[in-house]
């Protein structure tokens, strides 16, 4: 997984509603970008609702928000409209991007091991540089961990 201080891999890819979305569009801005396992599941719903919740306090602070996970263009468009998402969800279905950060490794899931993806968000600075890493993403309060990163 990529650490603080280093250059955030560039990215190109298609949001729920067809536009292509890259790391050069935040250039200026803070970004948050959240990898998550999958569209509809509860962890991941109370994840972006969270941040949907904070979304005008994110913005006021100056961030922009940015999911991505390996669900398909059509599912991150039904996810984004079931729950009112105000921000881009990224298909990566190669798993090129996820693999680029390193959110993608082993897991544990009632002593069986598995491949997948590492929930984690990495808050890219002005210049592209990685800022701050969220490993242990609490996704009922994920907004909070972010406020308390910048307070």
């Amino acid at each position: 997984m990529l650490q603080q201080g280093e250059q955030a891999p560039d990215f190109s890819a298609q949001d729920q509603n067809g536009n292509m979305v890259s790391l050069s569009d935040f250039k200026g801005k803070k970004l948050v970008l959240y990898f998550y396992p999958k569209d509809n599941t509860p962890g991941c719903t109370k994840e972006a609702c969270n941040l949907r919740d904070n979304y005008a306090d994110l913005l006021e602070k100056g961030f922009a928000i940015v999911g991505i996970s390996p669900d398909a263009e059509a599912s991150h468009k039904k996810f984004a409209e079931k729950f009112a998402l105000p921000f881009p969800l990224l298909a990566d279905t190669e798993l090129k991007i996820i693999k680029a950060y390193g959110a993608w490794g082993e897991k544990n899931m009632y002593g069986k091991k598995y491949e997948g993806l590492l929930r984690s968000t990495f808050i890219i600075d002005e210049t592209g540089k990685i800022e701050q890493v969220i490993k242990k993403v609490k996704t009922d309060n994920h907004a909070d961990q972010i406020f308390k990163l910048y307070n």
